[in-house]
C-alpha cells in the first residue's frame, strides 16, 4: 500500500501536486533545491498566486502529512512513489526543450533509490525523453529494476489547479508493467471512485498526449482569431460566430475565444518544442502548420497595438494607455509570454505613457518591466488615458463601470482584447468600443437569435 510519496521540483507544478496529494491522504515530502524556497513553503507561503491552495497548504503543514527537504537522500529513504515535477523551459537560442533539469533531478536521486519504488514523470518533455530517463534510473539505482520509471503528464490549469489534481477530467498513465499501473491506480482511487477517465498507454504516447492537447488548444485560439481579422475585413462579428461554432459537438465552444492571444509558460514554449522535436524524428513538415499558429499569436498583439494607434489619431508618441491586466490570464500571476504585457511594451516602444494594472500580478509585471508605470487600482490605471485596454481577463474588469471610468480617463476609447465587456453597455456611458474581429459593432447589429 503507497503511503509515502516524494515530489521533486516545488515549481507551479510540484507545489500544487504535493499539496493536492497531502490533501487526499498521502504523507508527502517536497524537494527543490533551492533552499529559499524550501523554507518560504515549510512556512506556509506560496511563492506563485493560485486559488485554493494556500489553504489546503495550511492544513498540510499542520497535519503533519506535508513537509519540504532539499535532500534527495532523505526523499528516496521516506517515500516508495517519487514524481518528477521539475521545468523544462525552452533551450535558449532554440526552440527545444531544455530538460537539463528533469536528467539532473534523476541523476541526483538514483544513487538513492535502494529498494524497490516507482519513478513518475509528470513535467513536460520531448518524446522519447521518457525512455531515455528509465535507461539512465535502471544503471544508477543500487535498486536496479527495482526503480521503475513511468509517466503521468499533467493538465493544469494556472488558476484551476487544485481543482485539475483533484477532480481531473482524465488521468493519463504511460507504463512499463502492471505493478506501475495499479501504484498510479491506488494514488488516484479518489478521482477514479469518482469516476474520472484511466487511460493506459505506453510511455511515449502519454508523453506526447501533454504537447499534442496544447498544440491543438494553441491551434483553436489562433484559428478563431485568425478568423477575426476576416470579421474586421467583412464587417462581422467574430464572438458571435464562435458562439455559433460551439453549439457543435465536432468543435466545440472550448478556446473559442477571440482577442489578444496566448500566453504563459505551457503553450508558446510547448509547440515549439513540439516542432523542434518532431524535425528531430524526421517528421518536421508534419507540424509546420504551428510555425503560422505562432505568426498568428503575434499577429493579435501588432493589430492590437496598431488599434491603438488608430484611437490616439494615428501615432502614439506622447499618448496615454490604460493597460487593464498584465497577467496572461485571469486566476494567476504568471506573465510568462503575457500578450498585455507584449502590448504594453510595444505601445511604450512606440512613445505611449503605459501605465498598468492587475490585481494580482503587478509585482512580477514591475520586476521584469520596471521601464512601464503601474498604478495601484483600475481607476487609476484609466486616469488621463487616452486609450483604455482591457487584455487580461478579470472579473473586476469585465464587471467595471464605464460610467465611473469615462470621469477619470481623457478620451473614452476602449479595447476589449478579450472580448469580455458589454459593448452596448459601454458605448450607453459614451464609450468608443472596440474588439479585434468585431467591426460588426461598428455600424451594425449582428445578432444570433437562439430559439426556446
Amino acid at each position: 500500500m503507497v503511503n509515502r510519496v516524494s515530489v521533486i521540483g516545488t515549481g507551479y507544478l510540484g507545489a500544487a501536486h504535493a499539496v493536492c496529494l497531502a490533501s487526499l491522504g498521502f504523507e508527502v515530502i517536497g524537494l527543490d533545491t533551492d533552499a529559499a524556497r524550501v523554507a518560504s513553503l515549510a512556512a506556509g507561503h506560496l511563492p506563485f498566486h493560485e486559488p485554493g491552495l494556500p489553504t489546503l497548504l495550511s492544513v498540510g503543514l499542520r497535519s503533519g502529512r506535508l513537509r519540504f527537504t532539499t535532500s534527495y537522500k532523505q526523499a528516496a529513504e521516506f517515500a516508495d512513489v517519487h514524481f518528477v515535477c521539475v521545468g523544462t523551459p525552452q533551450s535558449p537560442g532554440s526552440r527545444r526543450a531544455d530538460t537539463s533539469q528533469f536528467e539532473t533531478a534523476v541523476d541526483a536521486l538514483a544513487p538513492h533509490l535502494r529498494r524497490p519504488c516507482l519513478v513518475v514523470g509528470k513535467s513536460t518533455g520531448p518524446v522519447g525523453l521518457a525512455a531515455s530517463m528509465a535507461a539512465r534510473i535502471a544503471q544508477r539505482a543500487p535498486a536496479g529494476g527495482g526503480a521503475e520509471l513511468a509517466w503521468n503528464p499533467e493538465f493544469l490549469r494556472e488558476g484551476h489547479a487544485v481543482r485539475d489534481t483533484l477532480a481531473p477530467d482524465r488521468i493519463v498513465v504511460g507504463v512499463s508493467s502492471a505493478r506501475a499501473e495499479a501504484v498510479l491506480r491506488e494514488i488516484y482511487a479518489r478521482p477514479l471512485a469518482a469516476g474520472t477517465p484511466f487511460l493506459v498507454t505506453d510511455m511515449a504516447t502519454a508523453e506526447l498526449v501533454k504537447t499534442a492537447a496544447n498544440a491543438f488548444l494553441a491551434t483553436k485560439i489562433s484559428f478563431i482569431n485568425a478568423v477575426s481579422e476576416v470579421c474586421d475585413a467583412a464587417g462581422a462579428d467574430v464572438k458571435l460566430l464562435s458562439e455559433a461554432l460551439g453549439h457543435d459537438a465536432r468543435i466545440g465552444a472550448g478556446s473559442l475565444r477571440p482577442g489578444a492571444g496566448f500566453g504563459g509558460g505551457c503553450l508558446p514554449k510547448d509547440i515549439r518544442a513540439f516542432m523542434a522535436r518532431a524535425a528531430e524524428l524526421g517528421v518536421g513538415p508534419a507540424l509546420t502548420f504551428l510555425g503560422e499558429i505562432e505568426r498568428i499569436n503575434h499577429r493579435c498583439v501588432t493589430r492590437i497595438v496598431g488599434l491603438t494607434a488608430t484611437l490616439s489619431g494615428g501615432a502614439l508618441r506622447g499618448r496615454r494607455a490604460g493597460v487593464l491586466g498584465a497577467a496572461f490570464k485571469a486566476g494567476s500571476d504568471d506573465i510568462r509570454e503575457s500578450p498585455a504585457l507584449k502590448i504594453a511594451r510595444s505601445l511604450h516602444d512606440e512613445g505611449a505613457t503605459v501605465t498598468v494594472y492587475d490585481p494580482v500580478a503587478g509585482p512580477r509585471a514591475r520586476a521584469v518591466h520596471p521601464e512601464l508605470a503601474y498604478a495601484p487600482s483600475m481607476l487609476a490605471a484609466a486616469d488621463g488615458a487616452d486609450v483604455l485596454l482591457a487584455l487580461t481577463d478579470w472579473p473586476e474588469f469585465a464587471e467595471a463601470d464605464p460610467v465611473v471610468l469615462g470621469k477619470a480617463v481623457a478620451n473614452r476609447a476602449v479595447i476589449d482584447g478579450r472580448c469580455m465587456l458589454d459593448p452596448a453597455r459601454w458605448r450607453a456611458a459614451g464609450w468608443r468600443y472596440h474588439a479585434l474581429g468585431r467591426a460588426a459593432l461598428n455600424g451594425g447589429t449582428a445578432a444570433i437569435t437562439t430559439a426556446a
